[in-house]
């Protein structure tokens, strides 16, 4: 067991998360054009996200982890200095956001340096650090969208495996709760060696499906009931239902709440940034947990107790 936890920051100690969001991204970026092209909003969307974490900190938010891996235009330094000026613990992750194929740079390598390249490279992050950063990764982000189990999903999904073995921070993934994904990552993942109990299996708030969400539960890991405030597939009303239904048969401490939101990127419009804020769980979803009957340790579980001991479970260096 591990008494701190890496965030862009530097360690912290695990007694000191608080109230944690488990799935959230400060800024994601899909396209290539932010490397090469200016990007004259940048300095606005960092004063932002600043504004809003100043915010959510004053609503009760304590740490953010920050799921943005390659392939989302994840950039460390520039979230430290986001965390520096509001004192919300952000926690980076490792991993590949690639729902189908592997990113060139990855496939490309592997014949060279071999079958555990990614694996390699997940490691020297967490191990190591970022680049040449020194900001070390405390969690491992791996997909399984619509697409299924893709061979090179698989690659990533093994080589995720394989390093959470070795370095037991807690894997934490993009799922398709419609197409039920989170159980072929759990097959892959128990194939591997790994303690579900490491795993957070992510998008579950999307499903209301109990029988599909158990059986997650059932098999040892976390779930992640986010995306609260996308409401295109299921309503707010449903997604506190489905939750006070888990907790009423025994499943709190298992259950990680989130939005899976940012407060910019290339897809997000600047004016639409006002929507975009982290503080919706605090003022709005436990609110409507307590209406559904959900008792405040069953709260306090799922928002500090449970973050708090995925993290802390890791093995001592």
């Amino acid at each position: 067991m591990t008494d701190t936890v890496d965030t862009v920051l530097g360690p912290v100690p695990v007694a000191a998360l608080g109230a944690t969001l488990m799935h959230e991204h400060i800024f994601s970026f899909h396209s290539d054009l932010v490397g090469d092209y200016p990007w004259e909003e940048e300095e606005e969307f960092v004063a932002g996200a600043i504004d809003k974490l100043r915010r959510v900190k004053v609503a009760g938010i304590d740490t953010i982890v920050d799921l943005t891996v390659v392939g989302l235009g994840r950039n460390v330094r520039r979230v430290a200095r986001i965390a520096e000026a509001t004192g919300v613990n952000i926690v980076a992750a490792t991993g590949i956001y690639a729902s189908c194929c592997m990113p060139t740079y990855f496939s490309r390598s592997m014949p060279s340096y071999g079958p555990t390249f990614i694996e390699d490279f997940f490691v020297r992050e967490i191990e190591e650090g970022i680049g040449r950063t020194g900001i070390r990764a405390a969690a491992i982000k791996c997909v399984t969208d619509r697409e299924g189990v893709t061979p090179d999903v698989d690659v990533m999904l093994r080589s995720a495996a394989r390093a959470q073995i070795r370095t037991d921070v807690p894997i934490s993934t993009h799922t398709d709760a419609f197409l039920e994904t989170g159980l072929m990552q759990q097959r892959i993942f128990r194939q591997e060696g790994v303690d579900l109990g490491r795993v957070v299996i992510g998008h579950c708030g999307e499903s209301t499906d109990l029988d599909y969400l158990q059986r997650l539960l059932d098999a040892g890991s976390y779930i992640g009931m986010d995306r609260f405030s996308l409401y295109g597939m299921t309503s707010l009303e449903r997604r506190l239902a489905t939750i006070a239904a888990l907790c009423e048969r025994g499943y709190a401490s298992r259950i990680v709440l989130s939005h899976d939101r940012n407060v910019g990127g290339d897809i997000t419009p600047q004016d639409s940034m006002d929507t975009w804020y982290f503080g919706h769980i605090p003022t709005v979803v436990l609110p409507g947990l307590r209406e559904h009957g959900v008792s405040d340790a069953d709260i306090e579980l799922m928002m500090t107790g449970n973050p708090a001991a995925i993290f802390g479970a890791r093995r001592a260096a």
